[in-house]
């Protein structure tokens, strides 16, 4: 075996000089080389041992370029990597520049096979490089990053040259270049135009290294002098000198050719003669049928033609060589592939049906032929002679069954069968599967992907590699398999057809791999042409033989000094990158593939060629929106050499004009060249994406930090007085002031925020009151104050301690110093107000008596903190005398006694709790020994009294036990007053309920003695509950404002308000009743158009394609992302909703924690694909305690273009365009560049047709100054008569209409919900709109074009459509593209000649456009009103859908409870035909009752576009795989026999499924069980269960769960599941209590799945 058993994978083999056999197997490429791995180091490479003529071959290649030709396992490949080690090591002693080692092998199979030796076997830096790895698409950067990351290249020959033709590679980087199989070096092929192009051309030329088993490779070679000519012909292209070895010992030690021997077959000529007649006739009957055909149908004709000439070929063929079996066989192939080309083809009509007659035709005559009983022909022991005599196998093909039969039972028998053509692979594979004493043995096939009938590179390495593994015992292959494949244990070679070239005998003789394997060649007996070709063959190998080994040094010296032939190079002085004659020709068909493309019209250069004497002249002519369209190219003495040379030419001219870059690629449809392109940032992709969520960092607020806290002179503090206004003018609410260190803006300090109570609501006035300056005194009262109130209220005063410390309890603010409780970041005071008094100057005055008093009650608690520890009686503890003489009415407090009369409003603290309240009232007819209260569901207290609740839970004694309770108000909770929830949030889904649910109040009941007082209003304590949702709103305006000031100029002459920056860094999630997504649909449109002008007027030489491919780039999501995160957008985003139990004032401990999990030091996150993820399971919007949180990716993109609206819509286009800039998007609309626009337009020859322009103008409104631009709008590409077209205007006109309605539609429907003027702008921005408009203003008359299939379908357009009440009926009809483009390119065309006025092209186009959509008179799409129905409806469809030529069919199905509806419908699109499908169902549940209120859709009339069926589910068969176009596979169990009631009948199929049961994966996690359940429902089709919830609430603690997930609660939900199966009935179950709602949901999800496992309904699996 030659290296390749670790090594080569190409055909080397064996000659017949070095034949002999051995009894050994073969060796590795280890064992063969003695290769030894070094015991000190082991991470050294392997070293070898080579053998003797190893190193002499190696020797003579380092002297001069060598083409080593050695048969199979002769180690050439090891040669090689002698050579690159060696070479290698100077690869280095070249100073300043890069040199490479180029191995190139001719398929990707043997890339990836040479790749893996050099990388094992050498130190040196490798790669692999072949056109899937996508790089074909890399550009300069690229490929210079892989020659400095790299020193060997690994490559197909085909990479290298694109690569040094576009000057990505300089030949002179190159030290050394393998050419694996280089007898392939010929004609066209790359290696013969690498060493013509470069190598020859180059004065550094590099060392030639050269392998091959067989220099010769072309038919007919019989005699020295041939050989001699071939192989100075190769050696004098790849300027080297055969080298070969004679035999030798070491060389008879490393080869083992296979026995050859020859197997003959008796002629089948006298076989199947009548029906041979048959078939004949039968072809020219079809034959004249056709064409007959072609005038009605010539576009289908060519390719019918074609396809039927194939098919006849492949049946005689297989009637003639392998008998009436492998005929029948072959047609049914036919006809196979047949029905699945006529799904997607592009004919379909009376061209098809012929073929199909055809195919049916020729399997009749076949079937009538086969004999009765002829399947048991080939069962095992039957006389396979008898099936020859018939002729139902060929002779030859039953001397390959008995051939096969010789293996005898031998499973590990492994065999390759060459044949000539792809149908004989393909169809004896299916014959030899069907013979039963062969069933032992696999049979397979693998040929190219070159043909319509081949494998695909996937399944061909796949088949190979079963081969290897012996899962294929029999592999029937095409020449695909003669180079580049190493089977070391194949057994057998058998050469069913012959070679026909020696190169091909050889190749094929050498997969013959192990020890005494044999080559069989099958003969037809007495064909003279046969051993006559044997003959050739054999003695051209020995030719070969000869001349290798005896050629002459100085005969080969002279025979390589013979001149090239000179190929003219046009070189691009700016990169190098170089076109021959040769390749012109491709670049420029590349050239017009790049072009942009429209139906009816595609782009292509055609050729003219004239001749004149014997010399031709070719004339080229473009497509109209190339940069040019004619050129004549000179004269030649050939017409194929004439069409180079005009290609030539062409080339070089597209290059001047710029239409090529200078890399000679062309522009294309996403390209304006490297200088133009954004820059996209490696690895960023999925960015900008929903699927992808990012870690990301929050933006500290500025405005609310402060250093205060440090000063020991006092502060100086930017004042901001706060007042609270109800409603209800008898609710009163205590004022206060914020004290901040930096000044806010105007418009964030002087606000008015609504907050929301359940029966009320507040309106909260922020207004500046100047500076105050607060002493050290004053500032620590103030701290204590606050830390007070905000702990006492939200938080905890009271710290629980460990055992060891020796008491239960820690007073949170027993400490003089705090610092712990305030952060630098978050530093304000929050001070209450005086209500009746102001300073002299009107300023607001400080409530100093309420803050001293906060201060004594802190002093209070600090000596009395021991309370609750050991069972204390309360008078022991020094706070309470016990003055006999004191009133009955006086009620004595822990810190203080009160007359009774004077409590009522009172603020207090429960000393025993640190929580505050306020007084209600005195319950004189209570006290201590009073019985302890029920649980609000009625259940029984454990505590026979109040005295015996505090004794037994707070261990407390109460002194004064007679004394009346008090009824305290409590409300210790913060909740969000910034939505009006009564009017539903922004996260109200269809269907959910805004009503709000109160939760009833519970007011408590204490003894007096176990409260302090505090000397505030209670209008204060009320108007704490109101700060932190006031706050929350004041933090996000100060935060507004800061990305404003951000990205401020100084020479900014307009201000756009926080608020509406606000309004642009919201997103839906945060649950206000304002987001980002009106600006967002407001700043793309704007983004759009900004975009679309500056390309327009910065390249105006450059086509729609190309402008369109750039600003999709940058208006592109990903772009997006990038500019958002390079300026830290992501910090400013608001993306959660607000939390008030999470909101912590300053002062305030956090009581509700959120460690930080992300390994992230930093308040902000590396932009590093570490914190990017695809996992669904992410939470998106929990900020950690240091600020990060998950968020999507788009989100960002989503901002950025938001903020743009938000600019857009405070300060007009300049200020947009600001915003633009400042995040990197360089723009600019210079006035200068319409100027140069007009006047290119000016140029244009205007030749007036009937009065065409003024009439236009007329019928639009406006009269151009530049008649030229009206002229380019109307005008199409397949205007011959034109230079120009309109596609540049249609570019610009399309975002000029859209900014317009959107703008529109934003300004008149200002309450209108952003997804629903999403569905405005998409039906009004649409070329379904645009092209009703221009039939109804009979625009389309002026259209220039010289497209007949154009006339067509607008002349079938305007024929078949209807205005009613200026509304466009039947929109089931296709409307014409170019209709909506001549609308779009008008628009430009205004726009442009009014010098960018889009006031002026509104005026224009309103009335043209009305009516526009309105809320009222919107209709979805039939398709997507069905899903939203339905998915309200909790009903799940199925869509399938089918392309058979130019036309769609589609089918939904929909599963009600009891039946399933069938819609069907057809049209020229997907879309089209779905939404016939879907207006068919909507109209039939509306006859149901079933529909949206606003539907409309159903009303129309289907036009004959759609179908409905109704299926009883009684019987209904559902299909359980997916069918094409399927969204929804099912799994439901086959019923009885289908029955069908149709209204309208049609042929349908219905498909049987197996008995399986469905697998449902069950995870355990929190919402699991419920998507198990629902996605099960989807694929069942089986309608959306539903639960009921019941809520039961206790006053003691409920315990939920086991282990970790155990949890206390006071409340229980139990829910109950219903599942309507049809054609079963509906499931109830019950899960059991849970903590919260949605667990209950889990529960009884679970309880279903069980119970439907239970049923054998589906089958239960864990995740």
């Amino acid at each position: 075996m030659e290296i390749e058993s670790d090594t080569e994978d190409k055909g080397s083999f064996p000659i017949p000089m070095i034949m002999h056999s051995s009894g050994q197997n073969k060796r590795s490429f280890d064992d063969m080389n003695s290769v030894t791995v070094s015991s000190m180091n082991p991470d050294e490479h392997l070293t070898f041992n080579p053998r003797g003529f190893q190193i002499k071959v190696f020797e003579t290649a380092m002297r001069r370029n060598t083409i080593t030709v050695l048969g199979t396992d002769a180690g050439k490949t090891l040669i090689a990597v002698m050579i690159i080690k060696e070479m290698g090591l100077s690869l280095s002693s070249f100073p300043g520049r890069k040199k490479l080692i180029m191995f190139l092998a001719p398929t990707v199979h043997l890339v990836h096979q040479q790749f893996e030796v050099v990388k094992t076997h050498t130190s040196l830096r490798v790669d692999e490089y072949y056109g899937l790895k996508g790089v074909d698409d890399w550009d300069s950067q690229h490929w210079e990053k892989e020659v400095n990351a790299n020193d060997v290249f690994v490559m197909t020959p085909q990479i290298l040259l694109d690569a040094l033709r576009k000057s990505f590679l300089s030949f002179d980087m190159i030290h050394l270049m393998v050419l694996d199989e280089c007898h392939l070096a010929t004609g066209s092929h790359p290696y013969a135009k690498i060493m013509k192009e470069f190598y020859h051309e180059c004065d550094n030329k590099p060392k030639i290294f050269g392998m091959t088993a067989s220099p010769v490779i072309r038919k007919g070679v019989t005699s020295d002098e041939d050989c001699q000519e071939q192989i100075s012909e190769l050696e004098s292209l790849l300027d080297s000198q055969v080298f070969t070895i004679e035999t030798s010992k070491e060389l008879d030690e490393v080869l083992y050719p296979a026995k050859e021997s020859s197997i003959f077959y008796d002629s089948s000529v006298s076989f199947n003669l009548q029906l041979k007649e048959k078939m004949k006739c039968i072809w020219e009957k079809y034959d004249s049928i056709l064409l007959r055909l072609q005038e009605s149908e010539p576009k289908q004709y060519k390719a019918v033609q074609k396809l039927l000439i194939n098919d006849h070929a492949k049946i005689l063929h297989s009637l003639q060589d392998l008998g009436l079996r492998c005929a029948y066989e072959t047609i049914k192939m036919c006809t196979e592939k047949e029905s699945n080309a006529s799904e997607g083809c592009e004919y379909d009509g009376g061209s098809s049906v012929q073929r199909k007659l055809f195919l049916e035709e020729m399997l009749f005559v076949i079937v009538e032929s086969l004999p009765n009983g002829h399947e048991s022909l080939l069962e095992t022991g039957s006389d396979f002679s008898k099936a020859v005599a018939i002729g139902y196998i060929s002779p030859k093909l039953y001397e390959l069954i008995k051939i096969f039969q010789s293996f005898g039972g031998v499973m590990e028998e492994l065999c390759l069968i060459f044949v000539e053509r792809i149908i004989t692979a393909k169809v004896i594979e299916r014959v030899m599967k069907t013979i039963t004493c062969l069933s032992h043995l696999t049979v397979s096939y693998i040929t190219g992907s070159s043909s319509t009938d081949g494998l695909t590179p996937k399944l061909q390495k796949d088949m190979l590699e079963s081969f290897r593994s012996g899962k294929v015992n029999l592999l029937f292959t095409t020449d695909v398999l003669e180079e580049g494949i190493d089977v070391p244990n194949c057994s057998s070679v058998i050469r069913f057809d012959l070679p026909k070239t020696v190169r091909s005998h050889i190749q094929s003789r050498g997969r013959a791999r192990q020890c005494d394997s044999q080559f069989i060649v099958m003969l037809e007996r007495g064909n003279k042409t046969h051993t006559d070709e044997m003959f050739d063959i054999i003695k051209s190998e020995y030719s070969m033989i000869n001349t290798a080994i005896n050629r002459d040094l100085a005969a080969a010296c002279n025979s390589r000094v013979s001149t090239m032939e000179k190929t003219e190079v046009y070189h691009v002085d700016a990169t190098g990158a170089s076109v021959t004659s040769d390749s012109s020709v491709q670049l420029v068909h590349r050239y017009c593939q790049n072009l942009p493309v429209y139906r009816g019209f595609m782009p292509k250069a055609t050729f003219q060629i004239s001749q004149c004497e014997n010399l031709y002249q070719c004339t080229l002519t473009l497509p109209p929106n190339a940069a040019f369209q004619t050129l004549t190219g000179p004269t030649s003495k050939s017409s194929r050499l004439s069409k180079q040379l005009v290609c030539f030419d062409a080339c070089k001219k597209l290059h001047q004009l710029g239409a090529l870059t200078d890399r000679l690629l062309p522009l294309g449809k996403d390209s304006l060249g490297k200088k133009s392109s954004p820059n996209i940032k490696n690895g960023s992709t999925g960015a900008g994406t929903t699927k992808r969520k990012e870690l990301h960092g929050t933006t500290q607020v500025k405005a609310l930090s402060g250093t205060w806290g440090e000063k020991v002179d006092g502060t100086t503090f930017y004042a901001y007085e706060i007042q609270f206004n109800c409603n209800l003018t008898w609710e009163k609410y205590g004022s206060f002031i914020l004290l901040l260190e930096s000044q806010l803006a105007d418009d964030v300090g002087n606000v008015e925020v609504e907050l929301f109570l359940v029966s009320k609501f507040i309106k909260s006035t922020v207004s500046s009151s100047g500076q105050i300056h607060l002493t050290p005194d004053q500032v620590d009262k103030a701290m204590r104050f606050q830390e007070l109130f905000f702990n006492g209220l939200y938080g905890k005063l009271f710290i629980p301690c460990s055992r060891s410390e020796g008491r239960k309890r820690e007073f949170l603010l027993q400490k003089q110093d705090n610092k712990r409780l305030w952060d630098l970041s978050n530093m304000y005071l929050l001070l209450p107000l005086e209500s009746t008094k102001t300073s002299y100057d009107g300023s607001p005055v400080i409530n100093w008596t309420g803050i001293q008093s906060c201060s004594s009650v802190i002093e209070f608690l600090k000596k009395n903190d021991a309370l609750g520890g050991d069972e204390q009686h309360v008078s022991e503890n020094g706070i309470l005398s016990n003055p006999s003489s004191e009133s009955a009415d006086i009620i004595k407090f822990a810190n203080n006694s009160f007359d009774k009369n004077s409590l009522k409003g009172m603020v207090v603290m429960a000393i025993h709790t640190g929580k505050i309240y306020y007084i209600l009232t005195v319950v004189d007819d209570s006290s201590a020994a009073s019985p302890f209260e029920e649980s609000p569901d009625g259940r029984p207290s454990c505590f026979s009294s109040f005295s015996d609740y505090f004794k037994r839970k707070y261990m407390i004694k109460l002194a004064y036990p007679d004394q009346p309770l008090l009824l305290l108000k409590q409300s210790h909770n913060a909740f969000n007053l910034l939505v009006d929830f009564k009017k539903g949030g922004m996260c109200n889904k269809p269907g959910e309920s805004n009503d709000v649910v109160q939760k009833t109040l519970s007011n408590v009941h204490i003894p007096p003695e176990l409260l302090v007082s505090i000397d505030v209003p209670r209008e204060v304590l009320r108007s704490f509950y109101l700060l932190p949702s006031l706050m929350h709103r004041l933090e996000s305006l100060m935060l507004a404002n800061q990305l404003r000031e951000e990205f401020a100029s100084p020479s900014m002459d307009f201000c756009i308000s926080s608020s509406l920056i606000l309004e642009a860094i919201t997103t839906l999630r945060c649950n206000e009743s304002f987001s980002m997504e009106r600006l967002e649909l407001l700043g793309d449109s704007v983004l759009k158009y900004a975009v679309s002008c500056h390309l327009f007027l910065k390249y105006l030489n450059k086509h729609e394609g190309q402008l369109s491919g750039e600003r999709i780039k940058l208006i592109s999501n990903s772009f997006l992302h990038q500019r958002g995160t390079d300026n830290n957008l992501q910090g400013y985003i608001r993306d959660s909703p607000y939390d008030p139990r999470r909101w912590n004032a300053p002062g305030q401990m956090s009581i509700r924690p959120y460690p930080c999990l992300c390994e992230v030091d930093t308040p902000n996150v590396p932009l590093d694909e570490n914190f990017q993820t695809n996992n669904i399971n992410i939470k998106l919007g929990m900020i950690c305690d240091k600020g990060h949180r998950w968020m999507g990716s788009k989100t960002i993109s989503d901002c950025f273009e938001a903020l743009i609206g938000a600019y857009y819509l405070g300060g007009g286009l300049r200020a947009a365009i600001h915003i633009m800039k400042r995040f990197g998007i360089d723009l600019d609309l210079d006035f200068s560049m319409v100027n140069e626009t007009i006047k290119i337009a000016s140029l244009r020859s205007y030749v007036p047709k009937n009065n065409n322009i003024e009439d236009l103008e007329s019928k639009i409104g406006y009269v151009f100054s530049n008649k030229g631009l009206l002229q380019e709008a109307i005008t199409h590409s397949t205007e011959k008569e034109s230079n120009f077209c309109y596609e540049r205007l249609e570019f610009l006109g399309d975002s000029v209409l859209d900014i317009l309605i959107t703008m529109h539609l934003f300004q008149k429907h200002t309450d209108t919900d952003p997804g629903e003027l999403t569905d405005l702008r998409a039906a009004s921005v649409s070329n379904e709109n645009f092209g009703y408009a221009a039939v109804k203003h009979n625009l389309h008359v002026h259209l220039q074009h010289g497209s007949e299939m154009l006339r067509s379908q607008i002349s079938e357009f305007v024929n078949s459509i209807t205005f009613s009440d200026s509304t466009p009926n039947n929109k089931c009809l296709n409307v014409p593209k170019v209709l909506g483009d001549l609308v779009e390119s008008i628009a430009g065309a205004i726009l442009i000649d009014s010098k960018l006025n889009l006031d002026e092209v509104w005026r224009i186009f309103e009335p043209l456009l009305s009516p526009i959509v309105t809320p009222d008179k919107l209709e979805l799409a039939p398709f997507r009103e069905l899903m939203e129905l339905c998915d309200s409806l909790g009903y799940f469809i199925k869509e399938n859908s089918i392309t058979r030529g130019e036309v769609v069919n589609a089918e939904i199905r929909l599963q009600l409870k009891d039946i399933l509806l069938v819609g069907e419908g057809s049209g020229h699109t997907r879309k089209l035909a779905k939404g016939n499908a879907a207006l068919i169902l909507l109209k039939e549940l509306k006859e149901r009752g079933i529909s949206h209120s606003k539907s409309s859709n159903t009303e129309k009339e289907s036009n004959g576009c759609g179908t409905f069926t109704l299926l009883d589910m009684k019987n209904d068969v559902f299909n359980k795989t997916s069918r094409e176009g399927d969204t929804l596979v099912s799994s439901i169990s086959p019923h009885k026999k289908q029955k069908t009631e149709k209204k309208h009948i049609l042929e349908k199929c219905i498909y049987n499924s197996e008995s399986n049961i469905p697998v449902a994966l069950i995870n355990k996690k929190k919402g699991g069980p419920r998507v198990s359940l629902y996605e099960l429902c989807r694929k069942q089709q089986w309608p959306m269960p539903t639960f009921e919830t019941t809520e039961h609430k206790s006053r003691t603690p409920i315990e939920f769960g086991e282990g970790a997930e155990k949890k206390t609660g006071f409340n229980s939900y139990m829910s109950k599941i219903t599942l309507i199966i049809p054609e079963f009935g509906a499931i109830e179950m019950s899960g059991h209590e849970q903590a919260d709602k949605k667990s209950s949901f889990d529960s009884a999800a679970l309880a279903m799945l069980y119970k439907l496992e239970e049923q054998e309904k589906i089958k239960l699996s864990t995740e």
